[in-house]
């Protein structure tokens, strides 16, 4: 049994997920809702299964990249479930638990040669993103991308789009999800091999299978020292309060 949890994005989601299986499942999205619900959810995903935190076999968090604060408060409560029960902790890239979400909802939809582009709203007209082919597997790496120019013009050369338009094949199709795919429906939106998808939502449950396979692998990070993939520094905003 692994306790999963995702904070990367505005949605706070808490699972007991026992091999590739979702078994208890909490999930909320709202201002404020991690630091107000993960220990909730936690408490009940346990008490829905029936578990104490020692019969867990492991904690996995969702690393990022994504929201700082998100991910720093999925991260701290893991180590600290991890601390106190005596157990390993596991990362699981945001991404790419994105993309086997996406790959379940489709099901028979899903075409050989399709790519899944996960994205994370960062800001403006900036994504996290990453792509993967129709089996998961990792064809080009996370990023961050600006899909605008200093002028506003909307662009997508250099994206991870781009590299798979080629004017000597016929383009595969492409799967843009995740709350920053919306943003590029202007970008896209005569493109019939573009399909935008905006009302995905990341989970815990998503996490299952990576969780399960990390768990077999023995690939456990260090308690104490792992720190999540912001993918960019942090940079603090202004304080709105006068004084400060």
């Amino acid at each position: 049994m692994i306790l999963c949890l995702e904070t990367a994005t505005p949605t706070c989601s808490v699972a007991i997920n026992d091999g590739c299986k979702t078994i208890a499942l909490r999930e909320c999205k709202g201002q404020n809702a991690h630091s107000e619900k993960i220990t909730i959810f936690i408490k009940e995903v346990m008490d829905e299964v029936g578990l104490s935190y020692d019969q867990l076999d492991a904690v996995a968090v969702s690393k990022g990249p994504g929201s700082y604060t998100g991910l720093r408060i999925g991260t701290s409560t893991a180590k600290g479930v991890c601390y106190a029960a005596g157990i390993p902790l596991m990362a699981v890239d945001t991404l790419h638990a994105m993309a086997y979400g996406m790959r379940d909802r489709l099901g028979d939809q899903v075409q050989p040669d399709d790519l899944f582009v996960p994205m994370i709203d960062a800001r403006r007209m900036e994504v996290y993103c990453a792509v993967f082919d129709a089996h998961l597997y990792r064809v080009k790496d996370t990023e961050a991308v600006v899909f605008e120019t200093e002028n506003g013009e909307r662009k997508t050369e250099n994206s991870p789009l781009s590299v798979f338009r080629s004017p000597f094949s016929v383009p595969p199709r492409l799967w843009l999800f995740g709350d920053g795919a919306p943003k590029l429906e202007t970008v896209f939106s005569e493109d019939p091999k573009i399909q935008i998808v905006d009302d995905f939502t990341p989970s815990a449950s998503y996490m299952a299978a990576l969780s399960d396979q990390a768990l077999l692998a023995k690939d456990f990070v260090d308690v104490a020292y792992f720190e999540p993939f912001y993918l960019k520094d942090f940079v603090a905003g202004k304080p709105h309060v006068k004084g400060l």
